[in-house]
Parts: C-alpha cells; sequence; structure tokens
C-alpha cells in the first residue's frame, strides 16, 4: 500500500512537471492505471473539444477585427489621395494661370513635357555618367545576359545600390521594349512546362526572392506573371522593378508585367517610392522618376492565359470590353487618377461637354464616404453602397460643407455625370478646353483603364461605383458571369487587396484574388502567396512567409502581435480626432456630466472616424475603464497613452490639423519640393498651408504657419527639411514602452 501510494505522488510529479523529469521514472509511473469510466471520458473530450472551438473562434475574431482596422485605415488613406488630387485638378481649372496656389502644383500635371520633346532620349541619356573606381556594386553589360541578372540581385541581397549609369540603361532599354507591346499580352501554357502568376509586391523584396527560391528563377521553361504594384510601401521598389525589369529583357517571351494602381507617379508621392528614389539617387533621382513615369504609362493592362483566363490587376465593371481595351492609346493615361481633359464638341446639333472634374471629394455623406473617380450614379444609390466589399456594414457620417466640393459636385452635374454607372449625358453648358483636346472616346478609354486598375469585387450582384477606395467599382458575381461569359472566359485573376491567407476565391470561383507580399500591414498579418498553372488552367496557390520571426510564433502571438499594432494606429487615429470626438460625446452628454453610456461611445467614435469598425467588439480593447455602462469620456482621451511633440505655436488648433493631415501635408511637401533638394523655404511652407487649408476649408493666420515654421526649423537654417518635417509629426505611443 505504501508502495503505491509512492508511486502515486510520483505520477502526480510528473504529470505536473511535463517534459522535465527523466525517461526512468515516467516508466516507473507507468505502471499504475487507471480504469476512467467510458462515459466521462467521452464528457471530458467533449469538454477539451468545445473549449478549444471557442479559443480558437475568439482568436479568428480578434484576427478579423485587426485585419479591418488595418484595411480601413489603409482605404481611408486611398480616398485622401484622390481627394487631395482631386482638389489640385480644380485649381488649376478654376484658378488664373497666375496665381500662386495654381503654379505651386502646375509641374504634376505636366506629365509628357519631357518626352513630347524629340529630344528626350538625350535628356535621359546615361553615356555621360561615369562609374567611379570607387564603385563596388555590380557592373553590368547591354544587352542583358542572365549572369547580369545573378550578378545584381545577389547584390540586392547585400543590400548594394546599383550605379545610377546601370539604372537608367535598364529603364531606357525596358521603356524601348514595353512601346512594341500589346494592351493585352496573350500567353499560352503547354504541357511541358507551368506558368507562375504573382500578385502584390509592394517593395518587399524578401518576398520575391523567397518566390524565386521556392519556385524557380524566370526562365524560357518557367514563365512568370507579375500582377502590378511592384512599388509603394516597401523599403525595395527599385530593386524590385530593376529585377523584373531585367528579367523581361532577357526572356521578352516568358515574363510579363501588368500595371497596377500604384505604377502611377501620384499614387507615389504618398505611398513611398518617390522618396525612395530620391534618397538612393540624390544625383539622378529626377531623371529616374520621370522616366519611370513614362515606363509606368507603357505597361501592358491585363494578359490573357490560353485565351480562357484573365489576370488583370484591379477587375473590371458591366462596361468592361476586352476589345476596347486593345483599341485604348495607354501612354496617355501617365496617371490614371488624371480624368480626361475638357472639351467641348457638337452631338447631335447640340453643345456636349465632358469633364475632367468627376467629382471624387465626396457626397454630404461623411469624411471617408468619397466618390469613385468613374462614379455617375445618383445619390439614392449612393446611399446603398458597401462599406467593403467583404463586410457590408452600412455607415452615415458628418455633413461636408465645403465649397469646393459644391463647385465641383455643380460642374458634374453640367457636364452630365449624375446619372447611372455607364450613362453621360449632353448638356448645354459652355467649358474651357483649357488642357487641349480629348474626345468623348478618351472618357470611355480612361474608364476602362480606371476600371482595371482600381476595381474590387463585392458578394451582391451589381456594379457600383467603389466609394471605399474613390476608383473603380464594385462588381459582383453577375457581372462576373456576363463579362467571362461574353469574352468566353473561364476564370479571372486579379490582385489589389491584401487577404490574410495571401489568396481568395470568389464568386463562385470564377474569380481569384492573389496577394504576393506577406507580412503586408504587420509581421505575421498576413500570408504571401503565388498561383502555378498547368495546361489544364486550374490554379495552385502556393502559401509562405517570408519573415522567419512569424515563422516562429504561435497562432496565439501571432495574432496577439498584430492586434497590438493595429490598435496603436488606431489609438493614433483617435488621438489626432480628439476634438471631433469630445464634440461627439457632448452631443450624448446635455447635462454636461462628463459621462456617456458605451452604446453612445461607439456611436459617436464611429461617426467621427468612419471607418466602417465593429467598435463594440473593440471596446475591451480601447476603453479600460467604465463605471455601470458609463465612460467618463475626458479622462478616456487622456488615457489613450499618446504624446507628441510641442512646438510652440498661437493656434493650437493648428497641431491637430497637422496631425489629421501629415499624409496630404507631405504630399504637398513633396510636391512643392519641385528640386527634390528635401528643403522648402518658409515662404513654400506658408504656401503649402494655405493650400491646405483651401482643401479644408478653414482659415489659418500667417502667424500661427509662421510661428510652425520656426518651431519646426530644429537647426536655424531658415528652412525645413523633410526630416524636420515629418518629427514635428511624430505620435508615441507609451503603451508600447510600458
Amino acid at each position: 500500500m505504501v508502495e503505491n501510494q509512492l508511486l502515486l505522488g510520483k505520477q502526480q510529479r510528473v504529470m505536473g512537471c511535463g517534459m522535465g523529469k527523466p525517461r526512468i521514472q515516467q516508466k516507473k509511473c507507468n505502471r499504475v492505471s487507471f480504469s476512467v469510466p467510458a462515459a466521462t471520458a467521452i464528457r471530458a473530450a467533449l469538454l477539451i473539444q468545445r473549449w478549444y472551438r471557442q479559443y480558437v473562434a475568439r482568436l479568428e475574431m480578434r484576427r478579423r477585427c485587426t485585419w479591418n482596422i488595418f484595411q480601413s485605415i489603409e482605404y481611408a488613406g486611398e480616398q485622401d489621395q484622390i481627394k487631395l488630387y482631386n482638389f489640385f485638378a480644380f485649381l488649376m481649372d478654376h484658378f488664373t494661370p497666375a496665381s500662386s496656389e495654381r503654379n505651386l502644383i502646375s509641374h504634376i500635371f505636366r506629365e509628357n513635357e519631357i518626352c513630347h520633346d524629340a529630344d528626350w532620349e538625350r535628356y535621359f541619356c546615361y553615356k555621360g555618367i561615369e562609374v567611379p573606381d570607387s564603385y563596388s556594386g555590380p557592373h553590368l553589360t547591354f544587352p542583358m545576359t542572365f549572369c547580369g541578372l545573378s550578378k545584381l540581385m545577389e547584390a540586392f541581397k547585400h543590400k548594394q545600390q546599383l550605379h545610377a549609369r546601370y539604372v537608367l540603361q535598364i529603364l531606357g532599354e525596358t521603356w524601348r521594349f514595353l512601346q512594341i507591346l500589346p494592351n493585352i499580352n496573350h500567353v499560352s501554357v503547354c504541357p511541358t512546362k507551368e506558368i507562375t502568376i504573382c500578385g502584390d509586391l509592394h517593395g518587399q523584396l524578401e518576398d520575391l526572392l523567397l518566390i524565386f527560391y521556392k519556385n524557380g528563377l524566370p526562365s524560357c521553361e518557367k514563365p512568370y506573371i507579375f500582377n502590378g504594384d511592384f512599388v509603394d510601401r516597401g523599403k525595395n521598389s527599385l530593386e524590385i522593378l530593376l529585377i523584373l525589369f531585367g528579367f523581361l529583357l532577357v526572356y521578352p517571351n516568358d515574363v510579363h508585367l501588368n500595371r497596377g494602381n500604384h505604377e502611377d507617379h501620384i499614387v507615389n508621392l504618398r505611398y513611398g517610392f518617390t522618396k525612395e528614389v530620391l534618397v538612393k539617387y540624390r544625383v539622378h533621382g529626377r531623371k529616374i522618376l520621370k522616366l519611370l513615369q513614362k515606363i509606368f504609362s507603357w505597361l501592358p493592362l491585363a494578359t490573357l492565359i490560353n485565351d480562357k483566363v484573365l489576370v488583370v490587376h484591379g477587375g473590371i465593371s458591366d462596361s468592361t470590353d476586352l476589345e476596347a481595351v486593345t483599341r485604348i492609346d495607354r501612354h496617355r493615361y501617365v496617371s490614371v487618377l488624371r480624368p480626361p481633359k475638357m472639351i467641348r464638341h457638337m452631338l447631335n446639333g447640340n453643345k456636349a461637354v465632358i469633364s475632367r472634374n468627376e467629382d471624387t471629394t465626396g457626397p454630404a455623406e461623411g469624411r471617408r464616404r468619397v466618390r469613385s473617380l468613374t462614379n455617375t450614379s445618383n445619390s439614392a444609390q449612393r446611399n446603398k453602397m458597401p462599406r467593403r466589399s467583404l463586410h457590408n456594414l452600412p455607415t452615415t457620417g458628418n455633413q461636408l460643407n465645403c465649397s469646393v466640393e459644391d463647385e465641383l459636385r455643380k460642374r458634374r452635374r453640367l457636364a452630365g455625370f449624375d446619372q447611372t454607372y455607364n450613362e453621360i449625358k449632353t448638356s448645354d453648358s459652355d467649358s474651357d478646353p483649357e488642357f487641349g483636346e480629348s474626345t468623348e472616346t478618351h472618357g470611355q478609354e480612361w474608364k476602362q483603364i480606371v476600371d482595371l486598375l482600381w476595381s474590387d469585387p463585392q458578394p451582391q450582384n451589381g456594379c457600383i461605383p467603389n466609394e471605399v477606395r474613390g476608383g473603380g467599382c464594385y462588381w459582383g458575381p453577375d457581372v462576373t458571369e456576363e463579362v467571362l461569359g461574353r469574352h468566353n472566359l473561364q476564370l479571372l485573376i486579379r490582385s489589389h487587396e491584401c487577404k490574410q491567407d495571401g489568396y481568395e476565391f470568389c464568386h463562385n470561383r470564377r474569380v481569384l484574388t492573389i496577394f504576393s507580399a506577406s507580412n503586408y500591414y504587420e509581421v505575421g498579418s498576413n500570408r504571401g502567396a503565388y498561383i502555378r498553372m498547368g495546361p489544364d488552367l486550374v490554379p495552385h496557390c502556393i502559401q509562405y512567409q517570408a519573415s522567419s520571426t512569424c515563422r516562429e510564433l504561435t497562432l496565439r502571438q501571432s495574432v496577439g502581435w498584430t492586434e497590438r499594432s493595429a490598435l496603436r494606429a488606431l489609438r493614433q487615429q483617435l488621438f489626432v480626432h480628439k476634438s471631433d470626438l469630445i464634440g461627439a460625446f457632448q452631443e450624448f452628454d446635455p447635462n454636461h456630466t462628463g459621462r456617456i453610456s458605451l452604446h453612445h461611445w461607439a456611436t459617436a467614435t464611429e461617426k467621427v472616424l468612419n471607418l466602417g469598425l465593429p467598435w463594440r467588439v473593440l471596446r475591451p480593447q480601447l476603453v479600460n475603464r467604465a463605471q455601470y455602462g458609463m465612460l467618463n469620456y475626458q479622462q478616456w482621451i487622456r488615457e489613450l497613452s499618446i504624446t507628441e511633440p510641442k512646438p510652440e505655436v498661437s493656434d493650437t488648433s493648428i497641431m491637430e490639423t497637422m496631425y489629421k493631415q501629415h499624409s496630404n501635408l507631405e504630399t504637398i511637401f513633396r510636391i512643392i519640393d519641385t528640386d527634390h533638394s528635401g528643403l522648402i523655404s518658409f515662404e513654400e511652407f506658408r504656401q503649402t498651408w494655405k493650400l491646405l487649408s483651401s482643401h479644408l476649408k478653414m482659415e489659418i493666420s500667417d502667424k500661427a504657419i509662421a510661428d510652425l515654421a520656426q518651431s519646426m526649423d530644429f537647426n536655424k537654417d531658415g528652412s525645413i527639411d523633410i526630416n524636420e518635417f515629418m518629427e514635428a509629426f511624430r505620435l508615441v505611443d507609451l503603451s508600447t514602452h510600458a
């Protein structure tokens, strides 16, 4: 009896300590057996199973909420960029040529001025650029060879930089080759080789190199399609372009590149590619960027595999016509954000106007409700728009009251763009054809391109403007069936949307989204994937995770990591809108008690930020203290754990405007910095704020702007550089340091 008790004690100690006991003790413990009734064992197994399912379900819910935060903030930024660019277009159309505001931004509307010059090749000439003996990077020979490409990739792996002479030479050769390509490439897959399709890479070189390691390098035996969005966000966009252009030159029949919505110099101003090039190539950066503008405009718009599978970056609409796409003069559209130029022409004896100022500044529904670039729907239809392609939560927002937006809507109505998504009516209004001639055909061509590059699928039938991104449309399963049936296609492969698993089927598996940038929002946020497809045209998706750190994390750790990053970004959004939030909270606090219900907190927060997020689900992560269901909102604002620089300015409201609009301000900064020196004078800084204040319909005094400029000039050299500019916007989440 005593021996049995000793053995039982040993067994309990072993069970408590896990794997840490010697194997001899475990063998001794195995001698003791227990008889457990079968019914008890089954109940225990069911309880464990139920607990595990609940645990996984909670993790999945947290993962989806995290995803919604990242995606909502991302799409809000895209809307703001389109809205800002549309404001610039308004200035160009309605301000006098001599106005200072117009002069500041006029150069971004002259995309083709150099390329129209017969001597443009002399402007981009690389022959006068000497490669010094001190240069330790790869030396390339032309025509490009596989050996040269291998040296190039090896150099990029070791963080080496290619000399500007070779960069310009690769880009020049690529530009000449792209001119002979059609708008839609036709690719054939035979039984002896599969084709590989990659989605968005967004400057993440590690993902591209991992794909090549797992799948093999592009060659005659291993063709590739890269489906746009090679640049922006990541740190190695230019390296990715040079590698892909190199393979395009070496294997012109087996490497195919489609244009994405980020292959656009206006988008690059906001999302980092412009900055990357200018930092890496301070002397020749302007030439490189100008040549890349032209290259982007010549990238093909789509690829057809065996005439059965359409590969396009964004998607389609109910008016997509591949025959019309093949006839488009695609290089006219250096920036797809730029609508067709204003014209006046005769149609059936009546004057008709096609306006370049289609309203993308937003209806009066809310801050995050901007109209699509190609939106021609009426207000009744707009009220039925989904918030996003997969999570359709209808929301409303604050009334916008901006004279610029009213004027844009008026111009748009006069131009006849207030009907259904595809209709354009005639008008008796006159218009000043300030930017030269165009035709109604150009307007339809532009719409075709925008839909191909910006659109997203939705689960509901129909085709409606994409008001979440601000460009393209949402199209449903019925549109997929109609367009694919009309062109005798069986599958549409597109990218454009980050997916947690790297890929996603929808529309009865007739549409496949592929996204190749893993860890896009944060380490562990998503996998990357690519497609292999043989002659049976059945897609096989291969997933991967580029970060070794993420591969070592458990599911719980991965979800926790990304959740903390998303909540940090969301707290910053809440912080910069604190004045608006307090105003919204006070509407639910008529007695000025300083407290509101948690339900009213969620309602007011969505009303201000208009991000379409499940605030009631996120509340436990954002609200730490609430008594009896009531929240002290002033204290909650103070406890957001965000700190900021404190420059001395006479107008405190200017600081909050700065934090809200820092991306727009940085974009304007880079536009005004015409020589790309990274410096702007105090006067240019004043003009930057004047532009922004006009855009936001607000008054900012010259004294407040001068005070801010002096406080940001840390080294007191009389100008503001980009580092000083961005340091002024730096927000610190103290909770991460705690």
